[in-house]
């Protein structure tokens, strides 16, 4: 399914900002900027960003204008169609940022998404992610192959697994000591048949060998919403699996229907 934005996390600090309106719309926009550590400009300033949180239609729709001809990507408070982007509800465990966006459709339910993921997410999950950044040079040593090194990270991070994001302890070092090993390894080949072209029928091994794949084999008729389940930068070929796709996860899918 196509994306109706792109994702995106841009370093703004020391970086000019132009804000234009008055109000408490205004002034959330200004905190948030703040918080980016954004240089806050008028109009008049060069920029690339800008957020019009003017009230009034008619004034908000010409300084959009008059932004937008100078070829600076525009946010409108509460204007979404006129947006070039748009701001997402956070949940902020430094340096891990959870980003909540309904593309502008209803910041209400970005707001409640985010309440909901504040209790779930543990408050130190940052130092997870600090903690397997220095640990980079002895997860190389342990897995050379990238493969294998990231197939060994998400079983350790599966619900349940050592490295669980939701668990309220990570201890990296210990997980690095234990003598197991990645679940699938080099070469190593998965067929799904689905019976369902719904993706929340997957099942949960089907779903982790998609979000692991490093290749995935597909007939013509597989939807794309199934596709959209694998690994980002997993190839996507149209065509029967062959005999020895090469190293790594290779996943086959067809339907079954």
């Amino acid at each position: 399914m196509p994306l109706q934005s792109l994702p995106l996390f841009v370093r703004l600090a020391g970086r000019p900002v132009i804000l234009l309106g008055e109000g408490e719309a205004a002034d959330a926009k200004r905190r948030l900027l703040d918080r980016a550590g954004a240089d806050v400009v008028g109009e008049d300033a060069p920029a690339s960003l800008a957020i019009v949180a003017i009230d009034d239609e008619d004034e908000a729709l010409a300084a959009v204008a008059r932004l937008k001809a100078r070829g600076i990507l525009v946010n409108a408070v509460d204007r979404s169609a006129l947006c070039d982007f748009t701001l997402p509800a956070i949940v902020d465990r430094a340096p891990v940022l959870i980003a909540i966006g309904t593309s502008g459709v209803s910041a209400g339910l970005a707001a409640a998404v985010r309440q909901r993921l504040e209790a779930l997410v543990p408050a130190d999950l940052g130092k997870l992610a600090l903690a397997l950044q220095a640990a980079r040079g002895a997860l190389r040593m342990r897995w050379p192959d990238m493969g294998e090194r990231r197939r060994a990270l998400a079983t350790a991070m599966e619900a349940g697994g050592a490295l669980d994001p939701l668990s309220p302890t990570h201890d990296v070092d210990a997980w690095l000591a234990t003598p197991d090993s990645p679940p699938w390894k080099g070469g190593e080949q998965v067929a799904i048949r689905l019976t369902s072209t719904d993706p929340d029928d997957l099942t949960l091994r089907q779903a982790r060998a998609l979000a692991s794949a490093d290749r995935v084999y597909h007939s013509a008729d597989v939807p794309s919403a199934i596709l959209d389940r694998a690994r980002a930068d997993a190839a996507r070929l149209c065509a029967a699996m062959p005999a020895d796709p090469g190293t790594g996860l290779s996943v086959a899918i067809e339907m079954a229907l």
